[in-house]
């Protein structure tokens, strides 16, 4: 699926390439997100890397990355993907999330969820979506269960962070037949315009 698109009215996903690597360091200079402590973000050091172990993934399946784009400015605000698919249990989590500063607060997280969602529940035909975020992240979590996300619980020490810290993450999920509640739910809060929750630590996995 390397050229999955998705399209909404503030948002496009598009397939993730290496032309992408100046535009992804200036969204991520947006904010200097590669400081957070609580994600991984790419920086000039690790820009490279992070590509290709994506595009990688993409070639063995198991992952879809996409390059998020401001539908009215046609900048490259942020990235996000579908991984650790799983095609025979039909499962897969949606993860690697992060955006500009300037790109929230302004719906469209909320919308990004929705089409990878509404792709992973009505095409993909998934029975489980999940999300991890680092026990600290507050903000992901919340905003995680604003669109309706069930929390499953804690796995420990699930990761390395780069600064040596043990990371506790929890886990998060969606069921297919909790998605149609799910929808109606996202679809409302799109028809109201509503901005996303949390600042810059709403980033996930």
């Amino acid at each position: 699926m390397s050229d999955l698109r998705l399209a909404g009215t503030i948002a496009i996903l598009e397939p993730l390439e290496t032309k992408h690597r100046e535009a992804l360091l200036s969204a991520a200079a947006d904010g200097k997100l590669w400081d957070l402590a609580v994600t991984v973000v790419p920086g000039p050091a690790s820009i490279d890397n992070y590509i290709g172990r994506a595009i990688a993934g993409r070639a063995d399946g198991t992952v879809i990355p996409f390059v998020i784009i401001e539908r009215k400015s046609g900048r490259v605000v942020g990235s996000t993907r579908f991984w650790k698919i799983d095609r025979s249990n039909r499962k897969l989590e949606i993860g690697h999330t992060w955006l500009s500063l300037s790109a929230q607060r302004t719906g469209i997280n909320t919308e990004v969820k929705y089409l990878m969602l509404s792709h992973a529940f009505e095409t993909l035909d998934c029975v489980r979506v999940q999300f991890t975020t680092d026990e600290l992240n507050t903000r992901s979590r919340a905003a995680i269960l604003r669109l309706g996300a069930k929390e499953e619980g804690i796995i420990r020490h699930e990761r390395i962070m780069p600064d040596g810290r043990k990371r506790n993450s929890i886990r998060f999920s969606i069921i297919d037949t909790e998605w149609p509640a799910v929808k109606d739910g996202l679809q409302r809060l799109l028809a109201r315009g509503a901005v996303d929750s949390g600042g810059a630590t709403k980033l996930h996995s």
